[in-house]
């Protein structure tokens, strides 16, 4: 089978063990179902913006032409630091796109990946976040009903907490042992001023999360196809936004969004 476009970031539906698809133009590639085949990524040297769809000869931040890596609403500064979003107050790149994406409720969660980590995202993003970022376990900790509110949780918990994911030790699966979310969350909640406690959530639930991987890498090397235009081999696992193959190779599908790729098996 063969399939052409450019990449997205791979679906991802929590199950056990988490499915994923591959979105490679308009098609969604079952990439559970090619565990253990043999599978072949071809680069043709065309990048498109996954914001404007222009052509570019290199991309920013995971699939951003230049202009809009500078002016795009989706990287407004807030979107790696979300203390700084004034959508809240009316203002922001692009008012219209704030209030869609980020006056609404966030959530600030625990995840434990390698070790235990404080993250921010959208409450409709759960639990796709913590899949993309390959946690093993994740808990809520504060809801908010916007994203400055989280953001400020997020900063006042990281002169204790990581924010963030040690990606190598993920892909080996080197989680620390012995943690319990709850008591971390419970930890952290005490570490905030009262003012921001009022958020903290009655959603105790502890998510956990199993991925599609027959065997963990002893060691990882990371490839791409800036370098190498050609990427086969077998198919190990998917952890995160990561393909695992068979020779220790890790490719991150979702740093190489809007390339123009052939997959075939």
């Amino acid at each position: 089978m063969e399939y052409a476009g450019n990449l997205r970031k791979m679906k991802t539906q929590w199950a056990d063990p988490i499915q994923y698809q591959m979105v490679i133009g308009d098609d969604l590639v079952d990439m559970n179902a090619l565990i253990g085949e043999n599978i072949k990524l071809t680069y043709n040297g065309q990048i498109n913006c996954k914001v404007c769809g222009r052509k570019t000869k290199k991309s920013f931040a995971q699939g951003f032409c230049f202009p809009c890596f500078q002016n795009a609403p989706e990287n407004s500064p807030c979107i790696i630091r979300p203390e700084l979003c004034e959508g809240h107050l009316g203002e922001g790149r692009d008012v219209e796109w704030e209030q869609k994406h980020h006056v609404q409720p966030h959530v600030v969660y625990l995840a434990l990946s390698s070790g235990v980590k404080v993250g921010v995202t959208r409450g409709e993003q759960v639990p796709t976040r913590w899949i993309d970022q390959g946690a093993s376990q994740a808990i809520k900790l504060a809801e908010t009903p916007h994203r400055q509110l989280a953001g400020a949780i997020e900063v006042a918990l990281k002169e204790h907490l990581s924010d963030k994911t040690n990606w190598q030790r993920m892909l080996k699966n080197q989680v620390a042992e012995g943690v319990d979310l709850l008591k971390e969350k419970e930890k952290a909640k005490f570490l905030l001023d009262s003012n921001l406690q009022q958020y903290i959530s009655e959603n105790n639930e502890v998510w956990t999360l199993n991925y599609p991987v027959t065997a963990y890498p002893l060691k990882v090397k990371s490839v791409g196809f800036d370098k190498i235009p050609e990427i086969e081999g077998k198919l190990k696992g998917i952890k995160g936004q990561y393909l695992i193959f068979s020779d220790n190779r890790v490719i991150n599908i979702r740093k190489h969004t809007g390339y123009w790729v052939e997959l075939s098996y």
